[in-house]
């Protein structure tokens, strides 16, 4: 007996397109991107803990509260506080992006 039926075979995926293969690896970048800044800050609120906490160079060897005050005043000038709204527009434009 002959079978009516034809068992197709599956069709085999497209092959990506140079515009998807881009698009994934600027994806993948960008949440790369995002890790490390992740990280990063949380290694600074580890180092601003532990230096309130066991004094100045505990962690990092370094000042770290002393380092994110110098900041402030690059970016603000004598007047730190312009320094520190600067710096609370940039991270709420960070925060946004997420």
């Amino acid at each position: 007996m002959v079978s009516v039926f034809r068992i197709k075979a599956p069709l085999a995926p497209k092959p990506k397109l140079r515009e998807e293969i881009m698009k994934d690896v600027i994806s993948q970048i960008h949440e790369w991107i995002k890790l490390v800044s992740q990280v990063g800050l949380g290694l600074i609120a580890l180092g601003v803990i532990a230096e309130i906490v066991f004094g100045k160079g505990a962690i990092f060897g370094a000042s770290v509260i002393g380092n994110l005050q110098q900041i402030v005043t690059d970016i603000g000038g004598e007047n730190g506080f312009i320094g520190l709204v600067a710096i609370l527009i940039i991270f709420a434009i960070l925060q946004r992006n997420r």
